[in-house]
This record gives structure tokens, sequence and C-alpha cells, in this order.
């Protein structure tokens, strides 16, 4: 049993990931069993797949540009009929609109503007009671390590209303990087030294602000640091209202057009897109086992079986979906050509 036999399956399989479904249908050319359940048990107790791996099996993949992004957000593995799962918590979801069971994940996406594409090259566990770290935290060291380590060349971060805090926009800066961050309405802006704080959804807009965007100075900032503030409409399908208000801060004041300002935030959606193809075509939430350790390595194998159909996606110029659904399209061609059951009508 091999970490490669597990990520296979993850591949393979559409329906059940358990450890049993795994052992039940682990074949011999002749037949026999290749395993039993409690041997896959015992290697996802023993095995240790960290984010380093999946950042490994990525890098020969990853197109580097200099103005690419680095998007940071985090995702919930619904947990809601697992209660016993030791790293689940309950936590936010906004899949499930509600406060939820779960394992909570942060990742960091790379994407590259001028071929259109983006990867998952690092990841954390959401598990305060284990390491004491918070999602901020696993961010700010995501980022570091992108630099440092990686030598990833980008241009600029994207991220969640979460992550708006001044420790993260100031480790920002100090790369000489850009961000574009919404804030929550409450946030509190002065617009001139010497001025009260209001806040932002407070502020009235001229026709030409609305436009060009406005400078502001943020609450808790250094005096005279000042930021562009951005008042943009946005459009979403089964969202009740379809059209909200989103105010966006960037420390790129050079920028004056608000459409500018939408679009690099639009980019920030890829993350979304990762998160949803890695939840639907390699069964990251299914793994049923309490055991931390195997909860990370089942997580970790995911990410890698995600990884691998991006990348032959990429090449074949197609989609992640259609590469998984082949899979159940052969064995349909290969029933309807020869039947193993046949049916018998009077």
């Amino acid at each position: 049993m091999t970490r490669l036999d597990y990520c296979q399956f993850l591949l393979a399989t559409h329906v059940n990931h358990t450890l049993t479904y795994f052992a039940d249908h682990a074949r011999t050319d002749n037949g026999q069993p290749r395993f039993s359940h409690d041997t896959v048990n015992r290697y996802l107790r023993r095995d240790r797949v960290t984010p380093s791996l999946l950042w490994q099996n990525v890098q020969a993949d990853l197109v580097p540009h200099p103005d690419g992004y680095l998007l940071f957000d985090d995702t919930v593995l619904d947990k809601r009929h697992s209660r016993k799962i030791e790293p689940a918590q309950r936590q936010w979801s906004g899949n499930a609109r509600g406060v939820i069971e779960g394992i909570g994940v942060v990742t960091c996406v790379y994407v590259n503007p001028e071929i259109d594409r983006f990867w998952v090259i690092d990841y954390r566990i959401y598990a305060p009671e284990t390491d004491g770290k918070t999602k901020l935290r696993h961010v700010r060291e995501m980022l570091t390590h992108t630099v440092t380590h990686k030598q990833l060349a980008f241009r600029t971060v994207l991220m969640d209303t979460w992550y708006a805090t001044m420790p993260i926009w100031k480790q920002i800066e100090q790369l000489g990087k850009v961000y574009y961050c919404p804030v929550r309405c409450n946030r509190q802006v002065s617009l001139a030294p010497g001025t009260g704080y209001q806040r932002v959804d407070a502020l009235s807009w001229s026709d030409q602000q609305v436009e060009q965007g406005r400078l502001v100075h943020l609450k808790k900032m250094p005096a005279g640091h000042r930021v562009k503030l951005f008042r943009l409409a946005l459009w979403r399908i089964g969202y009740p209202p379809p059209e909200r208000t989103e105010y966006v801060v960037t420390n790129d004041v050079a920028q004056s057009s608000s459409q500018a300002a939408q679009h690099e935030c639009s980019v920030r959606w890829k993350i979304e897109q990762a998160h949803r193809e890695v939840k639907q075509v390699t069964g990251i939430e299914r793994c049923q086992c309490r055991k931390e350790r195997i909860q990370r390595n089942h997580i970790g194998c995911a990410f890698l079986v995600w990884a691998r159909l991006k990348a032959l996606a990429y090449e074949l110029g197609t989609t992640v979906y259609a590469l998984k659904q082949g899979l159940l399209s052969d064995y349909l061609v290969r029933e309807l050509r020869q039947p193993s059951l046949r049916i018998a009508l009077a």
C-alpha cells in the first residue's frame, strides 16, 4: 500500500471514498484482494503528506509571470454529519451560509494572467487547538514562504474581507507588492488629515469619485498613509439581492479607474473555482476517519489529485470535470456494447 495507490483511488472513484470501498476494489490481476481496510488505515496513520509535497508536484507545470497574482482564501470541508472527527470544529461556511461543523483549509493560489491559468501552490489546515495558529497567521506564513522559498514572481495579492488586516497589508507593502482587498461596510476612514472618521458606507460619492476612486486614510493605519478606495457594484446570480456594493481598498494609489479595479478584483474568483473543483472531483470532504493525521493525509492527497487533473486539463484543452466524467463515459460505452447485466423483456 503506497501513497500512489491512495491517490489513484481518489482519482478513479466517483461516489464512495471510504477506506472499505477502496480495499474491496483493489484487486490483483487474478482477482485477489491487494490489501485490507486495516492496511489502508495503517498507511494513512503513518504517512505524512505535507503542503511542500504539493509544491513539488506543481512546480514543473507552473508558468510564472512578473504580473502574476497571489490569491488567499479559506474553505470549509463539510463535516456536519461526522461530529467526532478530530480537526473538525464549528466555523462559518460561505457555501452553507452559516456556522457548521467542518475542517477549515486556508489555500494559496497562483494566477498567470497572460495565459489565464492558475495553480494551488500551498495550503494550511486550520487547527488552532493543535498548532495555535489563526487563519491570518497561516496567510502571512504562506506569503513569506512564497517569496523566500518558492521565489515566485508576482505583482498583486488578492484576499477576502476576512484578511483585510493591517499586519497583512503592511507585510505586502514591505515586499513591494500591490493588494486589492474588499473591506466591510463599517470600516472607518478619514477623507483628510484632521477630519473625523466615518464608515465607508456613509460616504457620499460623486460620479467622478465612483469612476476614479478616492484617497482615504484607514483608521489605525500609520499617519499620512493613504490608500485608494473604490465603490464597486457587483452582480451575483442566486444571491439575493442580485446587486450589492463592495468597497475595495488598494495601495496602488495611481489606479484611477473603477473598471480596472473591478477587473483586478475579479481574478480573486479563481480561488473559488479551485475550491469548487477540488471538492467536486477528489472527494476531499468525504473522508470519514476520525484521526487528525488521516484527515490531513487525505486532504493532501486530494490536492495532489486535483493538481494532476488540472495539469492534464490544461494539456488537453478540457476541464477537470470532463476528465473525471470521461471515466464513467468509457464504462458506459463498454456496457452498452457488451453488457455485464442483460435485461430480458417479455
